[in-house]
């Protein structure tokens, strides 16, 4: 998936505005403008879309995170460069405080079932023998689950 899909899919879940998407950026202290956002949310057809870059997204999830959450002590987080999946899921779930039976109930709302064992091993370092990277498909599961719970 690409970062605007994640975006828009996002945006389209908590119904936010475009000052709202800007505030959560500025949560951050990731300057964006109204226009930025827009373009980023266009279709791919529209001539006024423009690819997000991994950094941009990785800003904006760390903004979720302290919009749903609260700012803590200290310093914000630096947005990661490269973005995976695996990251983009993990944010997401401190976001919105899921634990794993919370993720569980999510995909299979969208009709994906795992064990507790197939979804921890998406959370595991990538050096883990254990780890198992999280396929388009299954972040497009998360993310329609997520929106079937939030905005059915």
């Amino acid at each position: 998936m690409t970062p605007n899909d994640v975006l828009s899919r996002i945006r389209y879940m908590f119904d936010y505005s475009d000052d709202v998407m800007v505030a959560v950026f500025a949560a951050v202290e990731h300057e964006v403008t109204r226009d930025q956002v827009a373009h980023w949310l266009a279709r791919e057809e529209d001539p006024l879309y423009e690819p997000m870059v991994d950094r941009d997204l990785a800003a904006f999830l760390n903004g979720f995170i302290v919009h749903k959450r609260g700012k803590l002590p200290g310093p914000l987080p630096v947005p990661e460069n490269r973005l995976d999946n695996n990251l983009i899921a993990r944010k997401l779930k401190i976001a919105l405080n899921l634990r794993g039976e919370d993720m569980l109930r999510i995909l299979k709302l969208a009709g994906f079932e795992l064990s507790n064992h197939e979804l921890s091993a998406f959370f595991r370092k990538p050096t883990h023998k254990h780890f198992r990277k999280l396929n388009d498909q299954g972040l497009r599961y998360f993310l329609r689950g997520l929106q079937m719970e939030h905005r059915p």
